[in-house]
C-alpha cells in the first residue's frame, strides 16, 4: 500500500494555551497532507481553549476533566486527585475505542493521562517539547515515550539522551512568506502607510503587565509616530476595548490572522513562550521580549536570552519596564540600522522545517 493510502489512526493531545495547541494542529495538518486517509482525534482539557480552536481547524476533539496542580495551597488542589482519576479513566476509554496507531503529545494537562494510557497499551508515543525548560507533564512522560522532539540544546538534563531529536517547534506554515503580504496586511488592518506599526502580543490569554505598560505608554507611542495592533488577550479585552480606534490603536482579544499581523508589524513586543519565539525567528522582525516571570524555572527568560545572546532581540524584564522601556523603544525606533540588524539576526535562528522533521519521526514510529 502506498504511503498516500495508509489509513492510520492518530491521536494528538496538548492544550491549555496556544503554545501547546498550535504545534499539535501544525503536526496534524502535515500528517494529513501525507496520509489523506488517516483518521485524527484530539484530546484536550474541558473548558480550555483547545475545545474551540481544534474544531475551528477542522478536527474532532474529546475533553478530559483535568487541570494542573496549583503551586500554592488552594481548594483546587483538593479536587485534583478526583480529576486525575476521572481523566485517566476517560483517556483509557478513548484509547480503547479509537485504537490509535500512535499518540502525539505537545504538553499541557490533558496530554499526561492520554499518553500514559496509550503507553500502557504499547502504542508508540512521541512528545514534542517546545521550551528550553520542560513542563512537569512531559518530564513525567519521558520514560514512556519512544521519541522526544525538542527545540533547544541541553535538554538531556531532563530527558533520556537517546530519545532526543532537535527539530525546532512547529509553526504555522502561512508565516513562511509574509514579506509578500505587507501591503495587503496594512490595508486589512486599515493602517496608515506612513506610520510605524507596533504589534503587541501577550499570549493567547493575555499578559497583565504588558497590557498595563501599553495603556500607560499610549501617549508616548503617539509621540513616536507609532500605530498599535494590541492583542490584549481574552481575559483583558473588556478592560481595554475603550482604547479601540483612539490615537491609531486597535485592540483585539485574539488575532486569528497572525500572518497578516506579523506582516503589518515593524516592531513586535512579545512574551517569550516557546512557540512565540519560534514564530518570531521565522518572521524576522525586530522584537522586544518581555518574558513572564510567573512560569516554571523562569523558562521564558531563558528562551529570550537564547535569542538576545546572539544579538537578535532586545530583552526587558518586567521589573525594569518603568526605567528602561521608553529609552530602549525610542533608541530602536530611531535606528533603522539596528532594526535591520535585529531582524536579520533573528531570522538566522529560524528552524523552518520543524513540522516536517517531527512528521518524519512520527512516520518512522508508524512503520515500526
Amino acid at each position: 500500500m502506498s504511503e498516500q493510502n495508509r489509513t492510520y489512526k492518530i491521536v494528538l493531545s496538548g492544550g491549555g494555551t496556544g503554545g501547546h495547541i498550535y504545534p499539535a494542529i501544525a503536526i496534524a495538518n502535515h500528517l494529513k497532507d501525507r496520509f489523506p486517509n488517516a483518521e485524527f482525534l484530539f484530546v484536550g482539557a474541558k473548558d480550555r481553549m483547545e475545545m474551540e480552536k481544534v474544531p475551528q481547524a477542522g478536527y474532532k476533539i474529546k475533553g478530559l476533566w483535568i487541570s494542573g496542580i496549583q503551586r500554592k495551597l488552594t481548594l483546587k488542589n483538593v479536587v485534583f486527585p478526583l480529576k486525575l482519576i476521572s481523566s485517566l479513566w476517560n483517556a483509557r476509554k478513548i484509547v480503547k475505542s479509537f485504537k490509535p496507531d500512535i499518540a502525539i503529545g505537545t504538553g499541557g494537562f490533558a496530554s499526561g493521562p492520554l499518553l500514559y494510557m496509550a503507553a500502557i497499551k504499547n502504542i508508540p508515543c512521541l512528545i514534542q517539547e517546545q521550551n528550553s525548560y520542560p513542563g512537569i507533564t512531559n518530564k513525567l512522560l519521558a520514560k514512556k515515550a519512544q521519541k522526544i522532539c525538542v527545540a533547544y540544546d541541553g535538554l538531556e538534563r531532563f530527558f533520556p539522551k537517546d530519545k532526543i531529536i532537535k527539530t525546532g517547534n512547529p509553526v504555522r506554515q502561512d508565516l513562511l512568506n509574509i514579506e509578500s503580504k505587507t501591503l495587503q496586511s496594512k490595508d486589512f488592518f486599515n493602517l496608515k502607510h506612513g506610520k510605524y506599526t507596533l504589534l503587541v502580543l501577550g499570549g493567547s490569554l493575555g499578559a497583565r503587565r504588558i497590557n498595563e505598560l501599553i495603556e500607560k505608554k499610549l501617549d508616548f507611542l503617539n509621540t513616536q509616530n507609532v500605530q498599535v495592533i494590541w492583542q490584549c488577550g481574552t481575559l483583558y479585552y473588556n478592560q481595554y476595548k475603550i482604547y479601540n480606534n483612539t490615537k491609531d490603536i486597535q485592540v483585539y482579544p485574539f488575532l486569528n490572522n497572525m500572518d497578516f499581523a506579523y506582516a503589518a508589524a515593524d516592531i513586535i513586543i512579545s512574551r517569550a513562550g516557546a512557540s512565540s519565539v519560534s514564530e518570531l525567528c521565522i518572521v524576522g522582525k525586530p522584537v522586544i521580549f518581555i518574558p513572564s516571570p510567573n512560569v516554571a524555572e523562569d523558562h521564558q527568560t531563558k528562551n529570550a536570552l537564547s535569542i538576545v545572546n546572539k544579538e537578535a532581540a532586545i530583552l526587558i524584564k518586567e521589573e525594569d519596564l518603568e526605567v528602561d522601556f521608553e529609552n530602549k523603544f525610542s533608541q530602536l525606533i530611531q535606528s533603522s540600522g539596528n532594526q535591520k540588524k535585529l531582524g536579520a539576526n533573528i531570522k538566522k535562528l529560524a528552524l523552518v522545517n520543524a513540522t516536517k522533521e517531527i512528521s518524519d519521526e512520527v512516520v518512522k514510529l508508524l512503520k515500526k
